[in-house]
């Protein structure tokens, strides 16, 4: 059996190295995907994007632990918690959601989907993206995975710059 190396020379690393212009490639990509966030179908008026993530963050939270609160939500969505306070009162207002009192604890309130919750949630995750994942086929799990991984770097990568 033949052992074969690739032997890295120091004219080959340079070029698998990061340089400037693949970064402005990079940002550029991210303005791309952006664009297609804009593509995203319209939502009910008083609807915000973030709406679909948290119904489906809770639909995952309750299958998981039956009974789901704020800090829950908070912790799945990586999110700090006053934020999700706020999102979530918001929805409660609007009819998406429920706040219910614990029974054994009045001072812990669950957050459970409303009827008009669900049919917003079905109504984005069933119709559109079973819809776009059929059209997005030809794209590997694995080049998904990698372009998830890629961005998730990144992101990582520019809020330590942004703390420095």
């Amino acid at each position: 059996m033949l052992d074969i190396h690739f032997i890295i020379t120091s004219d080959n690393y340079k070029e698998r190295r990061m340089n400037t212009q693949k970064t402005k490639e990079m940002l550029d990509s991210c303005y791309m995907a952006k664009r297609i966030l804009d593509l995203l179908p319209e939502l009910p008026e008083g609807v915000l994007p973030s709406y679909i993530r948290y119904l489906e963050a809770i639909i995952d939270l309750k299958e998981r632990y039956g009974k789901v609160k704020v800090s829950e939500i908070s912790e799945a969505l990586n999110l700090p918690r006053p934020g999700v306070t706020r999102t979530v009162g918001s929805m409660v207002e609007k009819g998406y959601l429920n706040k219910i009192s614990s029974k054994e604890d009045g001072r812990v309130t669950y957050i459970e989907i409303s009827d008009k919750g669900i049919a917003l949630f079905e109504k984005f995750n069933k119709d559109y993206f079973e819809d776009l994942s059929q059209r997005l086929s030809d794209i590997s799990i694995e080049e998904a995975d990698c372009m998830i991984e890629t961005i998730e770097k990144f992101y990582q990568v520019m809020c330590e710059r942004r703390k420095a």
